[in-house]
């Protein structure tokens, strides 16, 4: 990329970071202020409930030093977010990493890995990732959870035998795809805000999706079923810049790492009660449960396990088949 390319980059960004924060930036001598685009909206349940409490956690961390402005998908869509990241348009980036697959597939296969925060860390998964992003010119600042368990389908009509999404168009980015063919369905990705006006239309006959968000999506006005059982994990994260990261001080990047690293555990067990809310919401508010075969069901975690690192083999080689076998030889995958 050239420098002149890069530079009009920079200045959209903070043209679109300014009319999203409604007005100007601080000055400089203020504060320290990194920018961070998402893949979410602000009012978005995985934003809603994760990003501000990291902004906090920094600002908490750096003694109100370093604070940290938001630009989210309505400037940049959400798939593609990772090159302007890598380019240090934006210092920090939240996504899901399956949003930036067709780079790296590596991230994705987190959410083949149980959710641990401490023993993810603590057997190297994270450092793995870590290490494997730096060559990308990005470093991963935290791997938060959205729960313990992470997926379901969500349906237009009930299932009535098996293979249980027989002939159906599920909606689903390519973590999911292997499952979805194995269960006798057909893939088809898109874009989150595109998902409701095609669950509608009948353009898909379903929609993967993680067990908070429908709410909010307000899916339960035009479709009746959610499925189980449910299966795999969330795992949503959040990079920086490495240039960026390498210019900041080496408290101030102990600050962003503890943060990251409080912002994992105490994620998990804030979406395990979200989940439970939002399930008893969505029967109270016009949704039914419909449920897979007992055969089928009892494959959900290896299919979807299988599924996921078939996709990082695909993409990323040797670098996800090594990080299988450091999660499988810890007890933390299939």
């Amino acid at each position: 990329m050239t420098g002149k390319f890069t530079s009009l980059l920079r200045a959209l960004a903070v043209a679109a970071t300014g009319l999203a924060g409604g007005g100007a930036f601080a000055p400089a001598a203020q504060a320290e202020e990194l920018r961070m685009l998402s893949g979410f909206s602000p009012n978005f349940v995985w934003y809603r409930e994760i990003g501000p409490q990291f902004i906090a956690l920094v600002e908490e961390k750096t003694g109100g030093n370093t604070t940290i402005s938001f630009t989210g998908p309505d400037a940049v869509p959400t798939f593609e977010q990772f090159q302007p990241v890598q380019a240090g348009v934006f210092d920090l980036l939240f996504t899901h990493p399956a949003y930036h697959s067709g780079t790296t597939s590596v991230g994705l296969s987190i959410d083949a890995i149980d959710v641990d925060p401490v023993k993810r860390r603590d057997v190297g998964v994270i450092d793995y990732i870590d290490e494997h992003y730096q060559k990308l010119g990005m470093k991963l600042i935290s791997a938060p959870s959205t729960g313990t368990k992470g997926f379901r389908y969500y349906l237009r009509e009930p299932i009535t035998g098996a293979p249980g999404l027989d002939g159906r168009i599920i909606r689903g980015t390519v973590s999911y795809h292997p499952m979805i063919k194995a269960l006798g369905g057909s893939p088809l990705n898109m874009p989150v805000s595109d998902i409701y006006t095609a669950l509608q239309r009948g353009t898909v006959d379903g929609a993967a999706w993680g067990l908070t968000g429908a709410r909010d999506l307000k899916w339960n006005e035009i479709i009746s079923y959610m499925a189980e059982p449910v299966f795999g994990q969330v795992g949503v994260m959040i990079f920086m810049n490495l240039d960026a990261w390498n210019a900041l001080e080496p408290a101030t990047q102990e600050a962003l790492s503890s943060a990251g690293r409080d912002l994992e555990i105490q994620a998990q067990a804030h979406f395990d009660e979200l989940q439970v809310e939002e399930y008893d919401w969505l029967l109270a508010n016009g949704m039914t449960v419909t449920n897979f075969s007992e055969s089928e069901a009892s494959e959900f975690e290896r299919l979807w396990a299988e599924g996921v690192w078939e996709v990082a083999t695909e993409v990323s080689g040797d670098d996800a088949t090594n990080l299988r076998e450091l999660a499988k030889n810890n007890g933390m995958t299939r």
